[in-house]
């Protein structure tokens, strides 16, 4: 494996990255900045963190999806990688914020990680074998 395309493979997931991070942290702004969610200081209603869980496993999905069209090849390893980084970004956050709200909130969203962007590889899979 060449240099250019283990850089296009690393680009790839840090791209699904940027998505799932823009798409989250865009949604959580337009949410607090309409009132729907509070300052990021306070804690959301647990049903505002169950709309919080689906709309971060929808970017999860579609940041596997990214990860896995930019991918030189191996398509949906690509999103996995993704998923594995989201796991451990979700787990640190779990036992970081241990005790800020709702133990489930963050516990869903590191275990939820791995199946959304495999989600999002395997959505993008089809279209890669054509």
């Amino acid at each position: 494996m060449n240099t250019a395309v283990i850089g296009r493979s690393i680009l790839s997931v840090f791209a699904g990255l940027v998505v799932v991070v823009v798409l989250s942290e865009g949604t959580d702004a337009l949410l607090r900045w309409v009132g729907l969610l509070p300052p990021r200081e306070a804690v959301a209603s647990s049903a505002m963190l169950v709309a919080a869980t689906v709309y971060r496993t929808a970017a999860g999905v579609v940041g596997g999806y990214v990860a896995a069209a930019l991918a030189p090849s191996r398509a949906l390893a690509h999103a996995l990688a993704l998923g594995v980084i989201g796991l451990a970004l979700g787990t640190t956050g779990a036992i970081v914020m241990w005790g800020v709200g709702p133990a489930w909130y963050p516990i869903a969203l590191a275990i939820l990680a791995l199946p959304s962007a495999w989600l999002g590889g395997k959505l993008y899979a089809p279209r890669a074998a054509l």
